[in-house]
């Protein structure tokens, strides 16, 4: 058994960013904390999906670079396997989401550098 609290671990970048709170060989439960203007660079992960479920504020997530979701309290999202995903808080309020990977899959986020209104990037073959 595995507790943890959304308010009980520091985001990475100190205010802002991702914060793992459980961490196991099934899955990986944490909190992305984003600032207004803040983003989640552009990412995908080989072998794992990871689910996001809005707590507060809005955001934008874009999938594959293509399609983009305004995200608002209480949606719930999942990025399958080799799907490209990319969040900026382009509101003026916080934007806080609880993110899961399952199964947990240290050292599989590929980032990929993108931005809305930039060519659609390839992203690698899996080479594992």
């Amino acid at each position: 058994m595995q507790s943890g609290r959304l308010d009980g671990v520091p985001p990475r970048n100190g205010d802002w960013g991702p914060a793992y709170v459980v961490q196991g060989p099934s899955s990986d439960i944490g909190v992305l904390v984003l600032r207004p203007g803040d983003e989640m660079a552009n990412h995908l992960h080989h072998h794992c999906d990871e689910s996001f479920v809005v707590l507060e504020g809005t955001a934008t997530l874009w999938v594959d670079a293509v399609a983009s979701y305004s995200l608002t309290p209480g949606d719930v999202y999942r990025c399958a396997p080799g799907e490209l995903h990319y969040f900026v808080n382009d509101s003026d309020q916080l934007f806080r989401m609880v993110f899961i990977k399952s199964p947990a899959s240290p050292g599989d986020t590929v980032t990929i550098p993108w931005h809305p209104g930039d060519p659609v990037p390839t992203p690698p073959a899996d080479n594992n």
